[in-house]
């Protein structure tokens, strides 16, 4: 099998299994929003423990204490996956799956616009066009709810700085997640020490099967990075850009037409400019990056310079 394909199949691996998210989360009510987010800390500690003993690749960590402006980072990065987390299992468990999903629609233009406001970046005029159609969509929106689609801003805002912050501290999949994690673990087993304290625990009090679904949210949380980190090594950014919208597609799906939640005429107009606001920013990375490739093969300009003026 080559590299390509390969990189394809791991792609697709993680995006479907991000994409069913909302099947599983489902299964593990009663317990509340926090006692889940706890568990998926403290396993995904576990899981990814147990997979760099086995790799025997620890001594990243003995390096990393010499470097605290890589662990403020790494502070930063984990406060906003939970935030994000957290947004997404109560999203999924208040019936708002369709919410969440538009949060990862618009996750590519909030990404586009961090790079505006952080790294002073400078925009084409399609990508201004497709965040003016992603603006007038969130109005839209607004206006069906009644409110902000707030859930779905917090995934998209919460997501993108976790992937700027990512990207500056270029750390691999499984340390920097068994890192970020590590750093919730101490407030995740007090709150989870608490829970049991009260006897408001739902672990252990469920069910077998419950408990057996807590404990495996661990592996169900890294086994999709892992996956995505091997794509992103094979893929091409254009190609693994495409393969990001089926996450929210099978999220939309599980909300409408597994859970029955709600699609008016004037949300599915709020969702179908979020689509033409993608349709743009995808055709215009697109186009970018074959005009890149052009240039490289004749030569014009380096291959460093290529890759820059394709974002």
């Amino acid at each position: 099998m080559t590299s390509l394909r390969l990189g394809y199949l791991y792609g697709l691996g993680a995006y479907l299994l991000w994409g069913f998210f909302p099947l599983y989360f489902k299964l593990l009510r009663p317990a509340g929003p926090l006692e889940i987010l706890a568990h998926r800390v403290v396993w995904s500690v576990a899981f990814v423990a147990l997979l760099l003993v086995a790799l025997r690749n620890v001594g990243f960590l003995r390096s990393l204490l010499r470097r605290p402006r890589t662990l403020a980072g790494i502070g930063a990065a984990a406060t906003l996956i939970a935030v994000n987390w957290f947004t997404y299992i109560y999203g999924v468990n208040s019936d708002r799956v369709v919410e969440t999903a538009l949060g990862y629609f618009i996750n590519p233009l909030v990404v586009v616009l961090l790079g505006v406001l952080v790294l002073r970046e400078r925009l084409r005029p399609a990508q201004w066009l497709a965040l003016g159609v992603g603006a007038l969509a969130v109005a839209v929106l607004t206006v069906d709810y009644g409110r902000l689609p707030y859930l779905a801003l917090i995934l998209a805002f919460t997501f993108g700085g976790y992937s700027l912050v990512k990207k500056r501290l270029g750390l691999p999949a499984a340390e920097g997640l068994f890192v970020e994690s590590a750093v919730l673990s101490l407030p995740a087993l007090g709150y989870l020490g608490w829970l049991a304290a009260t006897g408001d625990a739902a672990f252990g009090h469920v069910s077998a099967g419950h408990t057996a679904l807590l404990v495996l949210a661990g592996a169900l949380t890294a086994i999709p990075l892992l996956l995505f980190a091997g794509a992103a090594n094979r893929l091409p950014l254009t190609s693994l850009g495409m393969l990001q919208y089926v996450a929210p597609i099978l999220q939309l799906g599980c909300g409408i037409l597994i859970f029955h939640e709600p699609m008016p005429p004037a949300r599915l107009a709020g969702f179908a400019l979020v689509w033409l606001a993608l349709i743009v920013f995808t055709a215009d990375a697109v186009r970018q990056a074959r005009h890149a490739r052009r240039l490289r093969l004749g030569g014009t300009v380096p291959p460093t310079a290529a890759v820059a003026t394709g974002r």
